[in-house]
C-alpha cells in the first residue's frame, strides 16, 4: 500500500500508521480519511496490535478548514468519509492503541477516542474546538466522551472548548494513561507488545462485550458474556494458556 499522507509500517505484528502531514498539525483532509481507512481495513494477515500516532509536535488538529469541498456539505462528508475512517479503527481486527503525541483537536481527538487504547504523552492535550468554528462536535465525540467522563465533564469540554491535558484527561478516565515525554514513546512500544503477544481473540471479544454493555441490561450482558467465553473457551489460546499456567511458564499465545 503507497500512502501520501500516512506513513505505514509493520513490524513484528505490529503496525504503525504514523498521520504524516506535520506541516498543518495531521490535519484531516479527504486522502487523509481514505487512506487511514484503507490501512485499517486492508490489516496485512497476522498484525495483531495497530497503533496510531502522528508525525512532528501534534497528534491530529482535526478537519483541515482548507478542505473546502468537505465544507459544502459537512453532512456528507462526515457520512461518507468519517463514518468509514472511525468505523475502521473500531472493528480493525487487532486491538488499536491511539498513542497521542501531541495535541489532538476536534475530529482529531475524536479518532483517537474510538482506538481501544489512548495513551498520551503528558505534554498532550484533548480539544473539543468545535464551537470554536461554530459548529457541532462529531466522529463520535457526542457518543464517547460522556460515556467515559459523565455529560458534565463532556458538556464542560464542548462548550467551553478548553484543553483537558494529558494528565487530567486520564485522572478524569478519558483515556488510559498519560506518560512523561520521556517515557511516552518507549511505554507506547512496550503496551503494543504486550497486546501483540496477547490472545488477540479474547482482546476482539472484550471489545465487543465492553460496546455492547452500554445499551444492554444485565440478562443480555450475561448472555453475551457466556457466548463470547465458550468461543474463548475453544480457542488454541485458552489451552495454551491453562498449560502455561500449569507448567509456570509464560504462555505463547498466537491470536487463534
Amino acid at each position: 500500500m503507497n500512502f501520501q499522507t500516512i506513513q505505514f509500517n509493520v513490524s513484528d505484528d505490529i503496525a504503525t500508521l504514523i498521520l504524516n502531514r506535520p506541516q498543518v498539525m495531521n490535519a484531516l483532509n479527504r486522502q487523509m480519511r481514505a487512506e487511514i481507512t484503507e490501512a485499517l481495513t486492508r490489516l496485512p494477515a497476522g498484525v495483531r496490535c495497530a497503533v496510531i500516532t502522528g508525525s512532528g509536535k501534534a497528534f491530529c488538529s482535526g478537519q483541515d478548514l482548507t478542505d473546502t469541498e468537505a465544507a459544502r456539505d459537512l453532512e456528507k462528508t462526515l457520512r461518507d468519509e468519517y463514518e468509514p475512517m472511525l468505523h475502521a479503527v473500531r472493528n480493525c481486527p487487532a486491538p488499536v492503541i491511539a498513542a497521542v503525541n501531541g495535541v489532538a483537536a476536534g475530529a482529531g481527538a475524536n479518532l483517537a477516542l474510538v482506538a481501544d487504547i489512548v495513551i498520551a504523552a503528558e505534554s498532550a492535550s484533548f480539544i473539543q474546538a468545535f464551537t470554536r468554528i461554530g459548529l457541532v462536535p462529531d466522529a463520535g465525540g457526542t457518543w464517547a466522551i460522556p460515556r467515559a467522563v459523565g455529560a458534565a465533564r463532556a458538556m464542560g469540554m464542548m462548550l467551553f472548548a478548553d484543553p483537558v491535558p494529558a494528565r487530567q484527561a486520564a485522572d478524569w478516565g478519558l483515556i488510559w494513561e498519560a506518560l512523561p515525554d520521556s517515557e511516552f514513546a518507549e511505554g507506547v512500544a512496550a503496551r503494543a507488545r504486550q497486546l501483540s503477544q496477547g490472545p488477540t481473540s479474547a482482546f476482539l471479544s472484550i471489545r465487543q462485550a465492553v460496546a455492547e454493555s452500554l445499551d444492554n441490561d444485565l440478562e443480555e450482558q450475561l448472555q453475551l458474556e457466556a457466548r463470547l467465553q465458550g468461543k474463548a473457551g475453544r480457542s488454541a489460546d485458552f489451552r495454551e494458556g491453562v498449560a502455561a499456567f500449569l507448567e509456570k511458564r509464560k504462555p505463547a499465545f498466537t491470536g487463534r
